[in-house]
């Protein structure tokens, strides 16, 4: 008889460490203090477990750090752009790829170069998606056009675990489409996975149903797809099994005119980005923008080594154990909820646990910015960095008015291949004594913040 394990284990082995910084209690309510309640403006040493954001947050495989000491510094035409270009060119069959120092700023060009091409107009211009993210949606409204989205109802089902909840509402965006001129239309976007609904993957129906509905209405399709690979492994798991991630992933690509991508996510590395289409119609202005704001177009902002170990990291984020223990490791921190009666967004997403706030927190109204208050606790009594998704972060309208976002949400996001499954199990018992004190939660006020992506800087009472 061959022993089969029912534990799915790491991967990998760990070759580098870093010590962890421990505080107390005081502490810690001191720098909540000095950091105007904002955990963006915490300095990472008062920070035990830092789950804010799994974007550049990685650790680099032995593979990727070697490959930096193959990086290739000339400023134009470098061996090191070559193979990136090549391998990002294997996966997604585009023609034309375009570096970036990350995801933002590959859609700060693609916006830029958008808006000016259409010139100055008085009509609306629209950008459907199954949800923008934030800094998406900011560049989006920057060049005054305006971030639609449409997702899912399964997505305000919170506490159901329903399949595939990033999906595209085709019947709404249908009928926007039909109701909406071409002509106010410049792009259209799908997001995988739906970081804004829990990290939600897209079913790849629901992808050839967006695809489709694009493509009839001449509208160019644009993916962003910084973590592609988390939802492929959804698809391979749930909808096309027996299927291997790359072809899956080469499929996902075939179905758009192009992507934008934060290597920072499902390229395992801690910078980098790029612009990948299948047309040439953009490039010209769009390497116009890149050369006057990041740097020539065969670098774009970035060391060639950054392009080795990204070119590295898009081979290893696709081998299928990798991506098995991925979703897993989420798996094993819903199952933790779900026996304690902690809520939780279900099912649990690809990169990170969301904890529903309103239901921790029923006293509180979206007004008090239930996931802020959450997320201050959970730092306060652990020392645990998270990040809220809820009305502080999207209820301020493109208009200035404030609207509850319909979802309040503390986002756990796991970094890849850092933390071991004991660091997991103390954030699972700090989650656990906070929900037990949850009746003492109090409310959050803004007391300062910016015109744009506010929860990034504002100042806060608590």
């Amino acid at each position: 008889m061959e022993f089969q394990s029912k534990v799915i284990i790491e991967p990998f082995q760990v070759k580098s460490v870093q010590s962890l910084d421990f505080t107390t209690r005081d502490e810690r309510s001191a720098a909540l203090k000095e950091a105007r309640y904002n955990l963006f403006r915490l300095p990472a040493q008062k920070v035990l477990i830092d789950l804010l954001t799994d974007s550049g947050t990685s650790a680099m495989s032995s593979e990727q750090w070697a490959a930096l000491q193959r990086g290739d510094e000339s400023y134009a035409g470098a061996k090191s752009f070559q193979k990136f270009q090549s391998k990002v060119q294997e996966l997604t069959g585009y023609e034309y790829i375009i570096p970036t120092h990350q995801g933002r700023a590959a859609e700060r060009l693609l916006f830029s170069v958008l808006s000016e091409r259409r010139g100055s107009t008085a009509e609306p211009q629209w950008v459907p998606n199954n949800s923008h993210f934030d800094t998406t949606r900011a560049n989006i409204e920057a060049v005054g056009f305006r971030a639609i989205d449409f997702v899912s109802p399964a997505a305000q089902k919170v506490q159901e675990a329903i399949p595939f909840k990033g999906n595209m509402d085709v019947e709404a965006l249908k009928k926007f489409l039909e109701s909406t001129p071409r002509s106010q239309i410049p792009v259209g976007m799908l997001t995988l996975t739906n970081n804004s609904c829990g990290g939600q993957p897209v079913s790849l129906e629901n992808i050839r149903e967006v695809s489709r509905l694009y493509r009839h209405y001449g509208i160019p399709f644009i993916l962003d797809a910084c973590r592609f690979a988390e939802n492929v492994a959804f698809i391979c798991r749930d909808e096309e099994k027996g299927r291997m991630p790359a072809e899956v992933a080469r499929e996902i690509f075939s179905l758009a005119d192009g992507c934008s991508f934060s290597a920072k996510k499902d390229a395992l590395v801690n910078i980098g980005g790029f612009l990948a289409l299948k047309s040439s119609d953009w490039v010209e202005d769009l390497h116009s923008q890149l050369i006057l704001t990041e740097g020539f177009p065969t670098y774009g902002g970035l060391a060639g080594r950054d392009l080795e170990a990204m070119t590295q990291g898009l081979d290893e984020v696709l081998e299928p154990a990798y991506l098995e223990y991925r979703l897993a490791s989420l798996e094993y921190l819903g199952k933790f909820c779900e026996q304690k009666g902690i809520p939780y967004l279900k099912p649990v997403g690809g990169h990170a646990l969301y904890l529903d706030a309103a239901s921790f927190y029923p006293h509180l109204k979206w007004s008090d910015y239930p996931g802020q208050s959450l997320a201050l606790s959970l730092y306060l009594e652990g020392g645990l960095r998270s990040c809220e998704i809820g009305s502080l972060m999207f209820g301020r309208q493109f208009d200035g008015t404030e609207k509850a976002h319909g979802v309040e949400l503390v986002r756990l996001a796991i970094p890849r291949r850092v933390y071991t499954q004991s660091h997991m199990d103390y954030c699972l018992e700090l989650i656990e004594f906070v929900f037990h004190q949850r009746k003492a939660a109090k409310a959050v006020r803004i007391l300062k913040e910016p015109k744009r992506l506010r929860h990034f800087t504002a100042e806060f009472s608590w």
